[in-house]
């Protein structure tokens, strides 16, 4: 992570054009050829500050409560993520906003944040499963009175799940969950990026992501 950062200090500054792999290599205190042994080209560089964001907005999903529907759920992840000094300090929120417009502008670094986009979007559908797995498994909503799924839960109950212990299935209508909510999320944080507007308020990304999520709540989640 401190190669990351280093690169994104840099790129920054001095924008992406003007910096090299080796000048991320001596900000970071490395070789350049240790540098190389991690990441291809300088623009990896700072997939794992994507890649942590990302995370952090799914294991948000996943900590929410389990009688939480998906859109509740889905609602504290992004409370979680992208309210400033909850997931990301409010002094990093411009970086997070440079490094966004970097990648919109620039076709090499757009391709490392649809990488890290499409692999949290995976990530998403798998704790989706899970949830839903909650949901109707032993001592859940089905057992409690609640019907076999629940209300906002694509793909249904826990009639999924494979009793021998294996991870739930991802059902198509899990997948287009997942893509739904990640494109929602994602459009809030390139919106904002994009203008001037600041990190908290009406038009900040947070709220943004929450108006997004919204419009899905008559969406009718199950298949």
């Amino acid at each position: 992570m401190e190669i990351a950062r280093a690169a994104a200090g840099l790129f920054v500054r001095h924008g992406l054009r003007a910096t090299r792999a080796e000048d991320i290599a001596q900000a970071a205190g490395i070789a350049p050829r240790t540098f190389y042994r991690y990441f291809a080209t300088k623009e990896e560089a700072v997939a794992p500050l994507y890649a942590a964001g990302s995370q952090r907005w799914v294991e948000a999903v996943r900590a929410a409560p389990a009688d939480a529907g998906v859109l509740r759920a889905l609602e504290q992840g992004v409370r979680h993520t992208l309210t400033p000094g909850v997931g990301v300090s409010a002094s990093s929120w411009e970086w997070v906003r440079t490094l966004l417009r970097l990648a919109e502008a620039t076709p090499s670094l757009r391709r490392v944040w649809a990488e890290v986009c499409q692999a949290s979007e995976r990530l998403l559908g798998e704790v989706l499963a899970q949830r839903v797995t909650r949901a109707g498994g032993p001592g859940g909503p089905a057992e409690a009175g609640a019907p076999g799924r629940d209300a906002d839960a694509p793909g249904g109950g826990g009639d999924n799940v494979a009793a021998t212990g294996e991870p739930p299935a991802i059902t198509p209508e899990l997948r287009f969950a997942a893509a739904v909510a990640s494109a929602a999320v994602r459009a809030a944080l390139e919106a904002w990026a994009a203008g001037d507007e600041p990190v908290e308020g009406p038009d900040g990304p947070a709220e943004l992501a929450l108006r997004n999520l919204r419009a899905l709540r008559d969406f009718p989640w199950g298949p």
